[in-house]
C-alpha cells in the first residue's frame, strides 16, 4: 500500500496545481470506499469554496478549504489522486472527480477500494489530533521524535525493533518497506527487542529513518503494485532497495546472502552479518 514517501510525493504533486482554486462541482461513481462517501457533506461544505493548503499527517492527505472545512484522504491499499482535463476519460475504477475553476479535474482513484475520504466541519477539524489521529505518533521528521522518546517508550519492552518502528502510535507512518530499509543502514537486527536498544543506537536509527524516508520522496516513492504518483508517474525508488525483496541475494556490503523472515505478519529482509 502507500507508504509515508508514496503519500507526501502525491500531497507534493498535487499542492501547487490545487491550491487557490474554488471546487465548482463533484461527481462520486455511486460506489462505496472502505467507508460510505460522504457526498451530500462534499459538495455542501466544498462547493464554491476555495482550497487554501494541502498537507500530509502520517498516511493522511489533509485538503484544507478556505472556510475551515477539512477533507481527509486516506489512500488505503490502490488509492491514488491526480489531475486531468475534463475530456480525459476517467479510469474504470475513478471514484470521485473535483471540477476545479481552471478547468482542471482533481481525481481519485482506488482499485480495491479500501481508501476512504472523511468531511470534517471548522469545530471538527481544530480537534482532529483529539479525534482521527489520537493513536497517531509524532511525525518521523518532527523534533519529538528522538532517541530520549524512543529509549523511554522501548523500556522494559521485548517487541522486536522492526515490529516497534512500524507501530503508529510510536511514530507516524514508518511502514514495512521503510522499517526493513532503515535497520538494514542503521546496523540494526530487525528481531533486537527494543527494551535493549542503547540511547545511542536510536540515534543512529532516527537518522537512518528521515535518510531512507527523505531519499525515497525524492525518489517519488516506490513503486510496488498499483501505486502510482500524481503525474500518474511511477516511482523509481525501488531500484535503491538494499534488501527489501531480496532474500537470496548478495549484500551489497558484506556479500553474505540476505535473510527472509516474517515479523509481526510482515516479511523482513535482513542480512544477519551487518545487522548485530
Amino acid at each position: 500500500m502507500p507508504e509515508l514517501p508514496e503519500v507526501e510525493t502525491i500531497c507534493r504533486g498535487i499542492r501547487p496545481h490545487i491550491l487557490n482554486r474554488t471546487i465548482l462541482k463533484i461527481h462520486h461513481s455511486g460506489k462505496r470506499l472502505r467507508k460510505d462517501v460522504p457526498l451530500e457533506k462534499l459538495r455542501t461544505l466544498l462547493i464554491g469554496h476555495r482550497i487554501v493548503d494541502v498537507q500530509r499527517r502520517a498516511k493522511f492527505l489533509l485538503i484544507h478549504i478556505e472556510n475551515g472545512t477539512l477533507m481527509v484522504i486516506h489512500l488505503g491499499m490502490t488509492g491514488n489522486l491526480g489531475l486531468f482535463t475534463p475530456e480525459t476519460t476517467p479510469h474504470k475504477h475513478c471514484h470521485l472527480q473535483f471540477l476545479l475553476n481552471d478547468g482542471m479535474e482533481l481525481r481519485y482513484t482506488d482499485v480495491r477500494r479500501f481508501g476512504f475520504i472523511e468531511i470534517l466541519d471548522r469545530r471538527k477539524a481544530t480537534n482532529i489530533e483529539n479525534t482521527l489521529l489520537k493513536t497517531t505518533g509524532p511525525e518521523p521528521f518532527s523534533d519529538i521524535f528522538n532517541a530520549a522518546y524512543l529509549f523511554k517508550a522501548a523500556k522494559g519492552k521485548s517487541q522486536p525493533v522492526k515490529s516497534f518502528i512500524m507501530t503508529n502510535q510510536i511514530v507516524a507512518g514508518v511502514g514495512n518497506i521503510y522499517a526493513n530499509e532503515s535497520l538494514f543502514v542503521a546496523g540494526i537486527n530487525p528481531k533486537t527487542p527494543v527494551g535493549k536498544i542503547s540511547k545511542g543506537s536510536w540515534e543512529t536509527l532516527i537518522s537512518n529513518i528521515r535518510k531512507v524516508l527523505s531519499h525515497a520522496i525524492e525518489c517519488g516513492g516506490s513503486t510496488i503494485s498499483d501505486y502510482v504518483n500524481a503525474s500518474q508517474e511511477t516511482g523509481y525508488f525501488q531500484i535503491n532497495f538494499k534488501v527489501y525483496g531480496k532474500d537470496g541475494d548478495t549484500c551489497a556490503l558484506c556479500k553474505s546472502i540476505i535473510q527472509k523472515t516474517v515479523i509481526g505478519g510482515r516479511a523482513t529482509f535482513f542480512c544477519d552479518k551487518c545487522q548485530k
